[in-house]
Parts: structure tokens; sequence; C-alpha cells
């Protein structure tokens, strides 16, 4: 059982252990989760001199990306995907598998010796008079300032109704799927039209599974990304993506309620490629289920073997037990600063600053930007 406490208790007030089970550490600065973005800010506060910690829940560096689907590759070339300080190894025109990935923030945090604390899942964020407590578990750090860098797409959104398909239909979430051997035989229905929906379709109908996919596509980019053409257009779309799809412009203004509202455009995989692979694509949304198969809202019923549902995850901040979630749903910030609750950043957030703010090697400069405000106040 964990000890309840006074929100006008303050830092220096805690005792070094509040009971037999719960151990209270002190810190300037914690940040929660060590992906490319916690790892980006602990470069740039060590930079700075701040004393800090970094929590992770994965049992390693990196498991984030580990997880996650066999061929998952980035959809951007080594080059760009480098945090501050440390080149991405390899070729520069190489797109890294999700693994490499992984294995390039463990070196990270290795090399520049960033504090960080695997295993440790964060469940309560709450204030105190003049700082943070952060709960994980029985352990219960204090901190005057606490920078939340977990981003908030963790919990896979799958509709109530999926419940009730016939239990012969084998689904899964695309967190929990990896490659085409983990379904049954036979057609195959992937559920929304993003990046990993066209992707997942794509592999699954190669390795010949009739396949429809399900959604609305939201676009796609012209040229294909890993094409000699690609290269020359890479500086001038990372410029976009940081300089002009960015806050201070209504066009980047826009793109931000779209990237937050709905899906990206389709980027390695494109409509061509996924007819050519025999994928059958409908803008149709899967609305219920009639007689235990998923329906349509164009009134068609499927028959169907498999559903691998590519519906995106809440935005999950229940555990932040302060008032900083506004109407649409996101952390009211402004460049990842809570001024409501000084002292309480966020940062790996879509759409931060710029459409950059969710790449890979876009996440320094807010990093940075962070680390600049926390060191000055």
């Amino acid at each position: 059982m964990t000890t309840s406490l006074d929100p006008k208790t303050t830092l220096s007030q805690l005792p070094l252990r509040l009971s037999s089970k719960d151990a209270t550490e002190r810190f300037e600065t914690v940040i929660i989760g060590a992906g490319q973005a916690g790892l980006a800010l602990g470069y740039h506060l060590a930079g700075r001199g701040r004393p800090f910690v970094i929590l992770e829940a994965s049992a390693r560096v990196g498991d984030v990306w580990r997880n996650r689907f066999d061929s998952l590759r980035l959809y951007s070339p080594a080059r760009y995907d480098a945090l501050p300080g440390m080149a991405f190894p390899g070729e520069p025109w190489a797109f890294p598998t999700k693994d490499e990935m992984a294995d390039y923030l463990e070196a990270y945090a290795r090399r520049f010796e960033l504090p960080v604390r695997t295993g440790v899942a964060v469940s309560e964020l709450s204030r105190a008079a003049d700082g943070y407590l952060v709960r994980a578990g029985e352990l219960l750090l204090a901190a005057e300032r606490v920078v939340v860098a977990s981003g908030t797409w963790q919990s896979p959104v799958t509709p109530s109704f999926a419940a009730e398909l016939d239990p012969s239909i084998r689904q899964m979430h695309s967190n929990d799927y990896r490659n085409p051997s983990q379904l049954k035989a036979g057609p195959v229905l992937v559920v929304g039209a993003s990046h990993s929906g066209s992707d997942i379709a794509y592999e699954v109908a190669r390795a010949g599974h009739p396949t429809i996919l399900s959604g609305k596509v939201h676009g796609e980019i012209p040229v294909r990304i890993e094409s000699r053409k690609a290269r020359y257009g890479f500086p001038v779309l990372w410029f976009l993506a940081n300089h002009v799809l960015t806050l201070r412009t209504p066009i980047g203004r826009k793109m931000r309620s779209e990237v937050r509202g709905g899906g990206g455009p389709l980027l390695r995989v494109k409509r061509a490629d996924l007819a050519e692979a025999g994928v059958e694509h409908t803008a149709s949304r899967v609305a219920g289920v009639q007689a235990g198969r998923p329906a349509l809202d164009d009134g068609r019923v499927l028959d169907v073997a498999n559903v691998v549902w590519c519906t995106g995850f809440h935005k999950d901040t229940g555990w932040i037990r302060i008032p900083v979630v506004g109407d649409d749903g996101w952390p009211t910030q402004k460049l990842g600063v809570v001024e409501s609750s000084p002292g309480l950043y966020f940062i790996g957030l879509p759409f931060l600053q710029a459409f950059g703010s969710m790449l890979v090697g876009g996440v320094g400069r807010d990093a940075k930007r962070v680390a600049k405000h926390i060191a000055a106040h």
C-alpha cells in the first residue's frame, strides 16, 4: 500500500523513507522516458552541467523500437536520424531497421554516460508545494522539475465492437503484430490506412493472403523515399519539416491538427504498390459487426480469417495528476513548457513546434530549447 501525500508538502519535508516499502530520492530534474526525446534532452542538460535522472519502463534502452513489427524501417535515411552529438552509424543514405534504431539509442546513452534507470515504470506524477512527485511502484522520486518525454500514444486503440467478432477470426493490434506467420490461413482485413496499415497490408498480401485495407488515405508523398531523386529532395523536405511546417505558419498549424487528429500520408508503400501486391483498398470504415463478421459503413460484410487493427493509440495522460490536458486531449504547453505548472515540461509530442518534432533527427532542436529553459529557471 502506498503512502498518500499532501500536495502542500514541500520537497524538503519529505523523509528519506516514507515507510518500509517506500523509498524517496530527490533530484533536480526527472525525465520520464528514455526514447530519442528523453536522451536528446539528457545530452543537452549534461552539456549545461545540470543534474538529472532518466526513467525508462522497458528493460533496455530502445526496447520500444525492438518490440515493433519485424520489417519496420525508418522513413528517413540515417543521415537524418542522428541525435545531437553522435552520427548514426553506417551508410548515410541507408534506411535503418527498427533494431538498428534501438541499438543506436542504447549506444547513445552509453557513450554520453546518461543516467538512465531501466525497468522503472512511472505510475503517477503529482504536485508538491515546491516541486513534483514521481511514483514508480514502491519508489518515490521528488523533483524540482519533471520532463514528460514518454510520448502520449501508448495504449493501443481497438473499437469496442471488436469483441463481437467471431472467435474463429484471429485479431490483433499493430502493436502486437510482428510478421505474417502470426496470421491464420485465409483473407486478412487491415483496418487503418496510414503508415503501419499500408506497410502491414502490403507485407501480408505479398505473403499470399488475400488482403483488404480499410480506411481513408491521407495523401502520399510524390517520390520514392529510397530513390536517387529523393536524395535531392530530402534536404528540401527536411527544411520544410523544421522551418516551414511550424506553429508560426498557417500551413503548419493546419497540418498539426490533421496529424494529431488523423493519419499521416503514405510514405514508403504507395497506392500503386498496394494495388500491385493485390491489396483491395476501400475508403469505407469498419463500422460494426454482423453475424460475427466485420461490417463496413458501405453495407459490405467481410468474410475474413484475420483482422489487424492499425487504429492507433490512446493519448495516455491519466497517470498525470495535474490539470494540464486541454479540451483537445493534448497537454497544454508552449514549445514544451507548461506555463500553468512551472517546472513541468513535455517533449516528444507530435508538432511540439514543427512537423520535425516527431522525427528522430528533429527532436534535438526541441530538446535544446527545453534544456535551455530548465537551466535558465
